[in-house]
């Protein structure tokens, strides 16, 4: 991947910060988004520290705009593009009878809309390059999760649009990539949206036994150079991914019993 230009949306925190580092160590130029100033500039003195070519570029997954002008930015400053992590995101907490519908038209607008976008922008430059697009899914994306219903809705939306644009693309030689971690330890549940569109703050699940963001962008990027078309990371993730295809009732037994662990969770 030396020399390989790579566009991550969302890479001020998390899993998209760990993916410019994973990526820059290993000699990519790296253009990366986010929506807050200073944490863009941190960013980039951060990665610069590492000896790590970047920019970068305020902008919002949920609009359209500023997805075009992210990858405009993108090919004015390096001249090409050749990977796509679309990796903005946003996750919830709520159950469906007590959630504000727009919640879910938040998340939709930032995890499937912002995918949809970014891509649209990106694909003809992709196409040119061979390149990769590449969607950060998730397990959710597999199994429905109580208390997440906007939250898993949207990536088994993006999972859709992924493989379908694989199929359109099957004679282009453009590379199409899924990954799909399991919990992570990253900001997210500390974003995630509560019942009225408010930042939970705190998360009810024991981050220090999840992966690290860092485990998760390794993976990711020999996914990426050994051009792997899906990555379900996690023991437990590929278990959930096959009890849901063979045993479907009883996992939602079990998903049941897991979830209503957590704190305030509103489930008996």
């Amino acid at each position: 991947m030396k020399d390989k230009i790579i566009l991550i949306t969302g890479a001020t925190s998390g899993i998209g910060l760990a993916l410019a580092k994973e990526f820059g160590m290993h000699g990519s130029r790296i253009s990366f988004t986010g929506r807050d100033v200073d944490r863009l500039e941190n960013t980039k003195v951060e990665l610069q520290s590492l000896g790590i070519e970047c920019i970068g570029i305020q902008a919002d997954a949920a609009l359209e705009t500023d997805q075009r002008k992210a990858v405009a930015q993108t090919i004015n400053h390096y001249g090409r593009l050749d990977v796509l992590i679309n990796n903005a995101g946003i996750s919830m907490r709520a159950l469906f009878k007590d959630l504000d519908l727009e919640v879910i038209r938040r998340v939709m607008e930032t995890n499937f809309f912002g995918t949809v976008y970014a891509t649209k922008a990106a694909l003809p430059y992709i196409l040119k390059s061979k390149g990769s697009i590449v969607g950060i899914s998730s397990i959710a994306g597999y199994k429905g999760l109580p208390g997440r219903t906007g939250y898993s809705a949207s990536k088994f939306a993006m999972m859709g649009f992924l493989e379908s644009l694989e199929i359109e693309l099957l004679k282009k030689d453009v590379h199409i990539l899924i990954a799909s971690p399991g919990f992570t330890s990253s900001r997210i549940r500390e974003n995630s949206l509560t019942k009225n569109g408010e930042a939970q703050g705190i998360s009810p699940r024991d981050e220090e036994k999840m992966m690290r963001s860092e485990e998760v962008a390794a993976v990711i990027y020999a996914a990426v150079k050994n051009r792997k078309r899906s990555v379900i990371m996690t023991a437990q993730g590929k278990f959930t991914v096959w009890l849901n295809k063979f045993f479907p009732s009883f996992l939602n037994r079990l998903v049941y019993k897991t979830m209503a662990k957590e704190p305030d969770s509103g489930l008996d």
